[in-house]
């Protein structure tokens, strides 16, 4: 009876044990550059999903935040406990802070500054998609990511 005691205690332990570790998370810090200006708010979005980009009324990300133009013409914002794994990241220079991306006239066409994670450009035969924008993350590393005036 003691040796059965014994024997489940320690199997206990031992999965209890297995389940207290932590999954390994990291920091991505995205920074970004190239605004025509310094008004309004640069909003970031994180993508882990194919299929999620472009998410024009931004309701496809994993996580989002908003961040300032600086003195130096750049900004920046730094995502959290990210699990290792597949990400693209979309900036919007929200120069009206309105939240959405704002277009030119009646044509489909920003009339904000856009940026996409491995993008310098972006048109009609060369539009966002998650399979093109997305990069791994395996460690803590930073991006940076052109903003785009169409």
């Amino acid at each position: 009876m003691i040796k059965k005691t014994v024997l489940l205690l320690l199997t206990f332990a031992m999965l209890s044990f297995s389940e207290a570790t932590p999954e390994e998370t990291y920091s991505l810090t995205v920074k970004s550059v190239g605004f025509r200006n310094s008004e309004g708010e640069i909003l970031f979005a994180l993508y882990n999903k194919d299929g999620s980009i472009p998410d024009e009324k931004y309701k496809n990300y994993f996580k989002k935040g908003v961040s300032q133009i600086d003195k130096n013409g750049t900004a920046t914002f730094i995502f959290t406990d990210l699990p290792k794994g597949s990400y693209a990241v979309n900036i919007l220079h929200d120069e009206n802070k309105n939240g959405k991306i704002d277009k030119k006239f009646l044509l489909p066409i920003p009339s904000e500054g856009i940026g996409f994670s491995n993008y310098e450009s972006i048109g009609m035969s060369d539009r966002p998609n998650f399979s093109k924008a997305s990069f791994l993350v395996k460690s803590d590393m930073e991006k940076v990511i052109k903003v785009i005036y169409l």
